[in-house]
């Protein structure tokens, strides 16, 4: 037999047991050996399976013998390297194991073991055995047995290969098959019979199904299956009718996730737990499930399931994933018509939108019918557009529509994570959430939602490309449109859609509403300024003006508690000038003193040049000690005028309620720091007007005194020294002598009367407290005016009720007596009577009533009652004699605890009341 018709017998032959026997004759015909023995290796098993040789003896039972193959064996060795093994002697090789034995037994020394190689792989091995000693082929005879053993391995491996493709499922047939018969189904109900008839065949599993999703009920029911259920079967035997979403828990979203779920022996893609529960549902050992989806969307999913636990084949599982794909691709083309039919009836309804959005001017009432038209068609309850508030974090609801029976969301909802804050971000993506118990999204407004009795929503952001106000780019939206369901469901793709069409169509009616917001906000805003101007109109007092600036404040903000603080120019103390709250539990001590260098919250203030916001629980220790009220959190404006000047206060809004603008607060702010800048400097001019006018007063009062006293003693002393009776009655010099002394004295006591008044009274009155009779003060006051009395030939009639003492600076009161009774001789007609009565006015205070006839100026009464005149630049009595001496006397009476009225009865008669305070020596 020669060498090519061995080779092609080997190459054609596809029998293992003729390629075996072909082998065998040529080794045995062409070479000289007393054993051969192909033994053919088992991969699975790790051992060679003997199929044959020849032997010295007729006893053949090894040539079949199975040889397991263990770690440092000799035919171990073959196989792993995969080369040929040359052994001098078997007898004595340790590692030949059984073969060992059978050398011994038939004498074969001598022996050399070939593998069988294909490539990289063995597939068996060939004994050649001698009786002689160390035998050893030549090159030539290695070359031939190897090209022999490879071409035997050659068309075993063309065997197996062939085996194991007739051994594996084809899906390709069955597949196509299914792929002929959906084309001449004309229901969905019948393709899901053929794929489950077909897959069931392919795959053989104890049972098939298909189950549909449900979206509004959100569970799974058995849509088609291989079998039905039968009074007689088992119920182990039988499919669930169906299954919930929230039994399938972490099954469910994988098959969301377009993942193939398997669970067999010793396997399972999904957590212990979940398996157990599942299996449990389904009634089953074993499962392969792949989802059904279309556009992302859920539509069901296809399930084996077996009794006992199987390992499930790659094929298996490609196979019935194509299925899935097949349904998915039929399942839209079987509901063609009904999705034509809803996509006409919404674009219907985004049609009626518009046109209520054109039609009505009324914003509120275009949000009622889109509401009431989206929650028709998508059979919901709720609908929200809400409003991010940057400010304060939180989502302000702005429309929502809601079911008769069912209460409102309260507004604003929760401040969200910032997982939640970035996934909004986006304006194009859809927040879909199918149940609020189990999805960890929107988790912030879990508990408000429910105890609304919200279950599912779409949150959908609001396209606000028209809108006027300017954000960041990266803000991301601040509107949002909310559809909320009160059980668990899924929002299938045209729905989303559908509500996406609709929040772009909202933003014209939120456009209008913003507008409307914005001139409700500034008509607001232009009532609270112009009640500030009014307050500015209606006082020149720096207190009503404090107190009724932070009522104002406190109502435009609906804040339930505003503190004004303030301190002056350089001081280190301040103080709480005016407090509004709304409960009496809020109010702060107004009493206590405020240290400007201590307090951090001032500090910070001074340091900061805008308004800033500050949570009261991180106010400092020394704030909390004044700043007791429970409140969250206030906002702090400081109260500056110019760059130049210094800020004088801080105004102390907590907690406020209503839409705030920080920019229009710092206007009212500015101008409530000028109103008190400007109140302040009026006072303090007034203030300094007005004790420039009783020093200027007092001092020319004093001059005239001085001038009479000094004058007076001066004339004298010239009379006397130029008396003719000087130096000749020694008598009358005596007499001169002590007069010329007297009136030094005089001079000297005016002069030194002075010296207070110069050292004291420069700038400022100095009032001292004299204990002074009644008494003197009128016989003091009497002398000065016996020059008039007599000129005008006036009856001067004083009466007294008692000797009295009052108290207050003597000098002063002398002077401002006497000022008011000049005044009264002046107008009263020469002849005339004036009438001084001295008597108690209360426990507490003197009066001296005096009654005159003469003519005074209605007007300077009435002016002299207000006691100032409001219009600095008007013209006024008050401001030219005698009404500008009278105010000033009133002024110092009232400094020193006095009063002065004045009154004209209808008999024309004036009744002028000075009242002074009483002495009491206890």
């Amino acid at each position: 037999m020669t060498l090519g018709r061995i080779l092609q017998t080997l190459q054609d032959e596809d029998h293992v047991d003729v390629l075996i026997e072909t082998t065998l004759d040529y080794l045995k015909t062409e070479f000289n050996y007393s054993l051969i023995w192909i033994g053919l290796y088992d991969r699975l098993d790790h051992r060679l399976l003997g199929k044959g040789g020849i032997i010295p003896t007729e006893d053949s039972w090894l040539l079949k013998q199975r040889f397991t193959l263990s770690p440092g064996d000799l035919l171990e060795q073959v196989v792993i390297e995969l080369r040929p093994v040359v052994v001098p002697d078997l007898r004595e090789e340790i590692r030949a194991g059984e073969w060992r034995k059978a050398a011994q037994a038939f004498n074969i020394q001598g022996s050399i073991l070939f593998p069988m190689r294909y490539k990289d792989r063995c597939f068996g091995v060939v004994l050649l055995g001698s009786s002689e000693w160390g035998i050893s082929p030549s090159s030539m005879e290695k070359e031939l047995i190897s090209m022999v053993l490879g071409a035997l391995a050659a068309s075993l491996f063309q065997i197996e290969t062939t085996w194991i493709y007739q051994q594996t499922k084809r899906p390709e047939q069955p597949f196509f098959k299914l792929l002929t018969q959906f084309r001449t189904l004309n229901t969905l109900d019948r393709c899901l019979e053929a794929a489950v008839e077909t897959t069931h065949e392919f795959i053989e599993p104890t049972r098939t199904n298909v189950y549909w999703y449900y979206r509004e009920g959100r569970y799974f029911w058995r849509r088609a299956s291989n079998q039905q259920k039968l009074p007689g079967v088992s119920l182990m035997k039988q499919a669930a009718s169906g299954v919930t979403v929230q039994d399938l828990g972490e099954f469910y979203q994988a098959l969301i996730s377009d993942h193939l779920v398997s669970i067999g022996e010793s396997y399972s893609s999904l957590r212990a737990d979940t398996t157990e529960r599942l299996m449990e549902k389904i009634r089953a050992r074993s499962l392969l499930a792949v989802p059904i989806l279309f556009n992302q969307e859920m539509l069901g999913f296809i399930a084996v399931e077996g009794q006992h636990p199987r390992i499930w084949q790659e094929n298996e599982k490609h196979f019935l994933r194509g299925v899935a794909h097949l349904i998915s691709l039929t399942a839209p083309l079987a509901e063609m018509e009904a999705k034509i039919r809803q996509i006409e009836l919404d674009q219907s309804l985004t049609a009626k939108v518009t046109r209520a959005i054109v039609d009505d001017h009324d914003w509120q009432f275009s949000l009622k019918t889109t509401a009431h038209l989206l929650c028709q068609r998508l059979n919901t309850g709720r609908f929200l557009l809400i409003k991010y508030q940057d400010d304060i974090d939180k989502f302000e609801i702005i429309y929502q529509h809601y079911p008769l029976t069912r209460m409102a969301i309260p507004s604003p909802l929760n401040s969200l994570s910032y997982k939640d804050l970035e996934s909004l971000k986006n304006p194009n993506e859809i927040l879909v959430v199918e149940n609020c118990e189990e999805d960890d999204q929107l988790k912030a407004w879990r508990n408000q939602l429910r105890d609304a009795g919200v279950r599912s929503l779409i949150l959908c952001p609001v396209n606000d490309s028209i809108m006027t106000r300017k954000t960041s780019s990266d803000s991301g939206p601040q509107e949002f449109l909310l559809i909320a369901h009160e059980a668990p469901r899924t929002w299938d793709r045209a729905e989303q859609e559908l509500v996406k069409i609709v929040s772009q169509q909202l933003s014209v009616i939120l456009h209008q509403w913003q507008l409307n917001q914005q001139i409700k906000f500034q008509e607001k805003f232009n009532q609270i300024l112009e009640d500030c101007f009014s307050i500015q109109k209606k006082t020149d007092q720096l207190q009503p003006l404090e107190k009724q600036f932070t009522e104002k404040i406190a109502e435009f903000l609906q804040s339930p508690l505003v503190v004004l603080v303030t301190w002056l120019e350089g001081a280190r103390k301040a103080k709480i000038v005016s407090c509004v709250a709304r409960k009496s539990e809020l109010l702060i001590n107004s009493n206590r003193l405020i240290t400007v260098a201590k307090d951090p919250l001032i500090q910070h203030a001074l340091s900061t040049e805008e308004l800033f916001w500050w949570p009261v629980q991180e106010l400092g220790a020394y704030t909390r000690q004044w700043f007791t009220s429970s409140v969250n959190k206030i906002l702090v404006a400081t109260l500056r005028t110019a760059t130049n000047h210094q800020p004088t206060g801080l105004l102390i809004i907590a907690d406020p309620d209503g839409e705030i603008s920080l920019k229009t607060l710092n206007v009212l702010v500015m101008q409530l720091a000028w109103s008190r800048r400007y109140l302040r400097i009026q006072d303090t001019l007034t203030t300094q007007q007005k004790e420039l006018q009783w020093l200027n007063w007092y001092k020319q009062r004093r001059l005239e005194e001085l001038y009479r006293t000094v004058g007076g003693g001066l004339k004298q002393l010239n009379e006397l020294n130029n008396s003719p009776f000087q130096g000749t009655d020694p008598q009358k010099n005596q007499l001169s002598h002590l007069r010329y002394q007297q009136l030094l004295r005089q001079i000297g006591n005016a002069l030194a009367s002075t010296s207070s008044l110069i050292k004291q009274e420069q700038w400022r009155l100095h009032h001292h407290h004299d204990i002074i009779p009644i008494t003197n003060l009128l016989r003091w006051v009497r002398e000065r005016l016996n020059s008039i009395i007599r000129n005008k030939e006036i009856q001067f009639i004083l009466k007294q009720e008692g000797n009295f003492n009052i108290i207050g600076d003597r000098i002063k009161l002398e002077l401002v007596c006497y000022e008011i009774l000049l005044t009264i001789c002046y107008r009263t007609e020469p002849g005339g009577l004036i009438e001084v009565v001295s008597r108690l006015f209360n426990d507490h205070q003197l009066e001296l009533l005096i009654t005159d006839y003469g003519k005074i100026n209605p007007q300077l009464i009435v002016e002299l009652k207000v006691g100032f005149y409001p219009d600095l630049l008007a013209p006024s009595l008050l401001t030219s004699p005698p009404g500008q001496q009278l105010l000033i006397c009133q002024q110092m009476l009232e400094k020193m605890g006095g009063d002065l009225l004045i009154e004209q009865s209808d008999n024309q008669v004036v009744i002028t009341r000075i009242i002074l305070p009483l002495y009491y020596s206890n």
